[in-house]
């Protein structure tokens, strides 16, 4: 492949990135207002599905980046909205974990149902090669953007 041809691939894609950013806000916005949630509620709940055990309101500071005062505030309103449930740190008495309840997962399955597959829909087009690129790219570019959030934090 020529450099003019692999710059001009760089410029696409960048800018694919940052148009898929932009409609990716805006769909969690749309999504977590169907839910009557707030955006940062919806990743909240979107990180507690992916692990594998309960979190702390802490280690949900610090994947979201919020204070920890943050934290706690966003907890609170999921647990009174019924989106999560508190039981305490059988290893600390001091802290508590947070999963998800199943009191509101129907409704937050039926509106993840539509844009789901939609999404599904989209994948399945890919081939297993074209995948696995895609795979590797948001990937690594969550690892840059988790790495680049911190450092501007930092400064």
């Amino acid at each position: 492949m020529s450099n003019e041809k692999h710059a001009e691939l760089l410029t696409a894609v960048t800018v694919a990135a940052r148009r898929h950013y932009v409609a990716y806000t805006l769909f969690n916005q749309a999504l977590a207002n169907r839910l009557g949630l707030h955006p940062t509620d919806l990743q909240c709940l979107g990180l507690l599905e992916l692990e594998a055990e309960p979190l702390s309101t802490g280690e949900i500071a610090k994947l979201i980046g919020l204070s920890s005062g943050s934290a706690t505030r966003l907890v609170d309103r999921l647990e009174k909205a019924g989106f999560i449930t508190r039981t305490p740190d059988p290893l600390d008495r001091r802290k508590a974990l947070v999963s998800l309840a199943t009191r509101r997962g129907a409704e937050t399955d039926e509106a993840w149902e539509e844009p789901g597959n939609a999404f599904s829909d989209v994948l399945a087009d890919f081939s297993v090669d074209e995948l696995t690129v895609i795979e590797r790219y948001l990937r690594r570019t969550t690892e840059v953007g988790t790495e680049q959030a911190a450092r501007l934090t930092e400064q």
